[in-house]
Formats: C-alpha cells, structure tokens, sequence
C-alpha cells in the first residue's frame, strides 16, 4: 500500500467522508497544474501528482460503488482515442459513483467503437468524454458522429470535458453539455436526465 492509499485509509477511519477527500484531491491536483502552468513544475511532477491521485482513487472506490443503485442512471465515461490523460476522468468517474450513478469506465486513449458498443451494451443514459489535448478534442466529435451513425444518438446524452475543451465547442460538436469542473457533472447529468425524462 503507497503512502497515499494509508493516508486515504486513515481519513476514512477518523471519519472524513470520501466526498471531501475527494475535495481536498482535488484541490491539491489544481494547485500542481497551476504551477506546472506557470513553468514551476515540469511533467515528471505532473505525472506523479497523477499516480498518487490514482492511487487514492483506488482506495475510494468501493466505498462509492456501495451506493449505487441498480435502477441509477448509467453513465460511460472515458479518455478519448489518442489521449491517455486520466486524472479529470478518474475523479468525475469517482463523483459520479458517489452519486449513485453506475459507472462504465473505459479508462484512456478509448476508440470510438468501443463507446458506442458500450452505450449500447449497457443502455447508457450518458456518454462522458475527456480529452486534455487539443489534438484529441476531435475524436469527441467522431464518437458523436459514430453514436448518430448506430442510431443511439437520440437515446444518450453527451457530456464533454478537459483542459481545452469551452462550451463553444461543445455546441460545434454537438455535445449536450460541457463541464470545467468535475464537481459540477452530478448537477449537469442530473437536469440533462431530467430533459429526458
């Protein structure tokens, strides 16, 4: 077990809740991406930062996946093709199984194929794609395109986000929703199944 997972360990056992460990991940990944932005730490920090945030995941995991229910909506949520940029993903991944909402994690770098064959295994309500490089953002528009193709568009929600991603391409693309924020997605999926409803 890393030194993270003990530190995650011992929080839940003095009684955080997995929800503000979350926040506080959270925050310190937003404080490493600000001073990798301003030229303070370089990609080996990053990369690190990263595999500790995975690593306590790993730890909070289970104790979301207890709650949810079989009827919650589902939800598949990946990396696009390309991209191997996981962190966003993997924090709104573990939000959302806070929330109640069964999760189909894909993982990174996910071809558009393997979305649509999921949303139609599963009967997803919502399709989550993240993309943290500009040279990727447009295998988001290919799996909306591939989802329309399958005729599963008009029975899925699309919500994408990332670094690069703005709410203007989200409308040129075709997406329902963009989200900058991870703890935003439980509200946005939440009044977009509400729409649907």
């Amino acid at each position: 077990m890393s030194g993270m997972q003990a530190a995650v360990n011992n929080a839940l056992n003095a009684g955080v809740t997995p929800s503000d460990v979350i926040a506080r991940i959270r925050k310190g990944f937003e404080a490493v991406s600000r001073k990798y932005d301003n030229g303070e730490f370089f990609l080996s920090e990053l990369i690190m930062s990263g595999e500790t945030a995975k690593a306590a995941l790993d730890v909070l995991k289970p104790h979301f996946q207890k709650a949810t229910r079989e009827k919650s909506a589902k939800v598949v949520i990946g990396t696009v093709e390309g991209d191997i940029h996981d962190i966003g993903k993997n924090i709104v991944s573990t939000i959302l199984l806070s929330s109640g909402f069964n999760v189909y994690d894909l993982g990174a770098d996910v071809k558009s194929q393997d979305f649509v064959d999921k949303v139609k295994e599963t009967d997803a309500q919502i399709v989550a794609l993240s993309a943290l490089l500009t040279t990727t953002m447009q295998n988001m528009r290919t799996v909306i395109e591939d989802l329309k193709k399958r005729g599963l568009r008009q029975n899925v929600k699309v919500i994408i986000g990332g670094q690069p991603i703005t709410d203007e391409f989200a409308q040129q693309i075709g997406a329902d929703a963009y989200v900058d924020d991870a703890p935003k997605i439980v509200k946005v999926a939440t009044e977009l199944l509400g729409e649907a409803l």
